[in-house]
């Protein structure tokens, strides 16, 4: 009887609400964007939307190198496994 309590007690995102209100709401800015793409013909805000986009991916990924060489991971573990802090 307990192994039928503990399935039922168990945690399973496919009956969790919440977790499929966020992911529907997460994922309807997204489609908006691709539905509404440049709708007023803003092309300086698109544009700059754009540049902004590539900064913060070469910046996200000029972080996870310093975390790398600094974070004192070991090899093949990932970098959310550093042993030091890194302020620099």
């Amino acid at each position: 009887m307990l192994d039928a309590e503990a399935a039922h007690s168990s945690y399973s995102w496919k009956r969790d609400p919440l977790f499929w209100a966020y992911s529907i709401l997460m994922l309807l800015p997204i489609i908006m964007v691709f539905a509404f793409y440049n709708y007023y013909s803003l092309d300086f805000l698109a544009y700059a939307g754009w540049i902004v986009l590539v900064f913060s991916i070469v910046i996200i990924f000029l972080a996870g190198g310093e975390f790398r060489r600094k974070g004192g991971s070991s090899k093949g573990e990932s970098i959310v496994h550093t042993k030091v802090l890194v302020d620099s």
